[in-house]
C-alpha cells in the first residue's frame, strides 16, 4: 500500500499546473508545460490499477484532513478510491492527456488558457471521483463547470454564447437541488457529517424526504448524464464546443453523472431507489430508443456523434438500476447473478464509451479541421483521399454500433443480458439499439467515407499526419484491447461492486450467486 498522498497528487498537480501555465503564458511553452503534466498525471495514476487490492473492493488509499472546523460545522477533506473510481480516474487522465496531444496545433488563440482550462478540469474531476465527504463531492463537481464554461464559450462556434448559457443554466439549477439536499441530510445526522459513510448509514429518513432527496438527486446528476427529458443543452453544447472541449464533455463529463448515482443517490437513498427504479429504467428506456432516431435524421456529424452518445448512456442508468426488483414487473428467472452483470455492464459502458465517443468527436474534429464544416453532405468520398482516415473511422464506428470484438460490444451485452433477466419487454427494447444504432451510423459511414467525390475541396484533403495517426491508434488499441479482454477491467472492479450493493439494500437486489460474474 502505497503511503504517499498519491490521490492529492493527481488533484492539485493538474490544477496547480494549469494555474502556473496561466501564469507564464504562451510565451514560455504552455503547449509543452501543459502535455508534460497531462503525461505525468497519467503516469501517476497507473500503480493505483497495479497497487489497489480489488479482491477486498474497499476504499483504500484513503487521505484524511480537517478541512473546516468552525461554528459547529465540521468537514473533513477526506478522499479514497475502490475499483470503479480507478477505472473512472485512468479514463479521465488517459483521455486529458490524448486532447491536448490533439490540440497541440489547432487552437491558434489564448493557447495557454486552453491548455489551463482541461489541465484544472482533469484535476477536478479526479476529485469527484475521490471525495468521500459530500461537500467536497460537491466542490469539486460544481467546479468542474467552470473551465468548461470557458472551454465552451471562448473557443466555442458561431452559437457558442447561447450553447454556454444553455449548458449553465440546466447544470447549476440542477446543482442547486443537490446542495439543498446534501445540507438537509447533514441535519440529520447524529454527529452532523457529510462523510459518505455516515449518509449511507442514515435510518431515520421518512418516506417522503428519501423521495424528494432521490427526485433531487435525479436532476442534478440525470442532467450531467444526461438522462431523458434532460438532456436538451446536449447537442447545441457539443455542436458548438471545439473538439478538446466535446471529447472531455462525451467521455468524461458525462461520466461525473453516472457516477454520482452509483456513489451517491443509490446507496444514501436506497429505498427511494428501489421505489422509482422503474422510473429510471423507463427513462432509460427512451432515451435509448429516441435519442436513436433523432440521430438518425441527423445532417450535422457532430449532432449525430451527440445524440448517439444520448442513446448509449442509456446504458448506464439501466444497468445501475436493474438491481432492483422493478415493481410491477415478474422476473423470468428469480436465481440469477443479474445484479452484478448489470452494474459491470453498466461501468463498462462508462469507460469504452469515454473511448468510443472520444475517438468518433476526435475523428470529427480531424476533418473540421480540414473542411471547416460538420455537415455530412460536404464530404462524401474521402476514403478515396484519406484512406488511414477512413479505416479509423469505420472501426470507431463499428464499435459505436457495438460489434463483437469491440468494447461497445461488451458493456451493452452485459446489460441487455441483465435485462432479460429481469424482464424480457426490458431487454427487448434495449437491444433495439443493435438496429437503430447500426442504422444511423452505417448511414453516417456512407454518406462521409463512401461514393463518388463531388467537392474540390474533398479533393485538396491530407490523410492523416503522424501526431493525428498516434492518438487514433492508440483509441483504436484501447477499444479493441477492452473488446477482446474485458477481465483485467471487470476484476478490477467486481469486488467493489459487491461491497456497493451490499450497502444499496440487499434484501431487495436481483438475487445474487455468490462467486458469479
Amino acid at each position: 500500500m502505497m503511503e504517499w498522498p498519491i490521490l492529492s497528487f493527481l488533484i492539485w498537480l493538474p490544477i496547480m499546473g494549469g494555474l502556473g501555465v496561466l501564469i507564464v503564458g504562451d510565451r514560455y511553452g504552455a503547449r509543452q508545460a501543459a502535455l508534460l503534466l497531462a503525461a505525468i498525471a497519467f503516469l501517476l495514476s497507473l500503480p493505483l490499477y497495479f497497487a489497489y487490492d480489488a479482491a477486498a473492493g474497499t476504499m483504500q488509499f484513503t487521505e484524511t484532513f480537517s478541512w473546516i472546523d468552525a461554528l459547529g460545522v465540521h468537514v473533513n477533506y477526506d478522499l479514497g478510491v475502490d475499483g470503479v473510481s480507478i477505472a473512472l480516474i485512468l479514463l479521465n487522465t488517459f483521455m486529458t492527456l490524448l486532447v491536448l496531444t490533439a490540440s497541440w496545433d489547432s487552437v491558434k488563440e489564448r493557447v495557454d488558457q486552453y491548455m489551463a482550462a482541461f489541465l484544472i478540469m482533469e484535476g477536478l474531476v479526479n476529485g469527484v471521483f475521490m471525495a468521500r465527504d459530500a461537500l467536497l463531492f460537491y466542490v469539486f463537481f460544481e467546479g468542474m463547470l467552470i473551465p468548461l464554461f470557458l472551454i465552451l464559450g471562448v473557443w466555442g462556434g458561431a452559437q457558442r454564447i447561447h450553447a454556454t448559457i444553455k449548458y449553465f443554466i440546466y447544470t447549476f439549477a440542477g446543482s442547486v437541488f443537490l446542495l439543498v439536499s446534501l445540507i438537509y441530510l447533514y441535519t440529520q445526522t447524529s454527529n452532523g457529517s457529510f462523510f459518505l459513510p455516515d449518509l449511507y448509514a442514515l435510518t431515520n429518513l421518512s418516506e417522503n424526504a428519501q423521495m424528494l432527496v432521490f427526485l433531487s438527486f435525479l436532476v442534478a446528476f440525470g442532467v450531467k448524464v444526461p438522462l431523458w427529458p434532460l438532456h436538451t443543452w446536449l447537442p447545441e453544447a457539443y455542436s458548438q464546443a471545439p473538439t478538446g472541449g466535446s471529447v472531455m464533455l462525451a467521455a468524461i463529463s458525462v461520466k461525473v453523472g453516472g457516477y454520482a448515482f452509483y456513489r451517491l443517490a443509490m446507496p444514501i437513498v436506497p429505498e427511494a431507489s428501489h421505489d422509482w427504479a422503474l422510473l429510471v429504467v423507463s427513462l432509460s428506456l427512451v432515451a435509448i430508443v429516441y435519442m436513436s432516431l433523432l440521430a438518425l435524421v441527423q445532417t450535422n456529424l457532430k449532432k449525430l456523434v451527440a445524440y448517439s452518445s444520448v442513446a448509449h448512456m442509456g446504458f448506464v442508468t439501466l444497468g445501475f438500476f436493474l438491481v432492483f426488483k422493478l415493481q410491477g414487473l415478474a422476473f423470468v428467472d428469480a436465481n440469477t447473478s443479474g445484479s452484478i452483470l448489470a452494474v459491470q455492464g453498466a461501468m463498462i459502458q462508462m469507460v469504452s464509451h469515454g473511448f468510443v465517443a472520444g475517438a468518433l468527436f476526435l475523428a470529427v474534429g480531424m476533418l473540421f479541421e480540414r473542411m471547416q464544416t460538420v455537415e455530412i453532405s460536404a464530404y462524401q468520398g474521402i476514403t478515396s483521399r484519406m484512406p488511414l482516415f477512413a479505416a479509423f473511422f469505420m472501426l470507431f464506428a463499428m464499435a459505436n454500433v457495438g460489434l463483437p470484438g469491440t468494447s461497445g460490444f461488451v458493456g451493452e451485452f452485459f446489460v441487455i443480458l441483465a435485462s432479460a433477466k429481469a424482464h424480457f419487454w426490458v431487454a427487448f427494447i434495449a437491444a433495439t439499439t443493435l438496429i437503430l444504432g447500426a442504422a444511423y451510423t452505417l448511414w453516417a459511414v456512407k454518406r462521409v467515407l463512401f461514393g463518388e467525390v463531388n467537392s474540390s475541396e474533398v479533393n485538396k484533403l491530407n490523410d492523416l499526419n503522424r501526431r493525428e495517426f498516434a492518438i487514433l491508434a492508440v483509441l483504436a488499441l484501447a477499444i479493441l484491447g477492452l473488446g477482446w479482454w474485458p477481465e483485467p477491467l471487470t476484476r478490477l472492479m467486481e469486488g467493489s461492486i459487491r461491497e456497493w450493493m451490499m450497502i444499496v439494500s440487499p434484501s431487495d437486489l436481483m438475487p445474487v450467486v455468490k462467486g458469479s460474474s
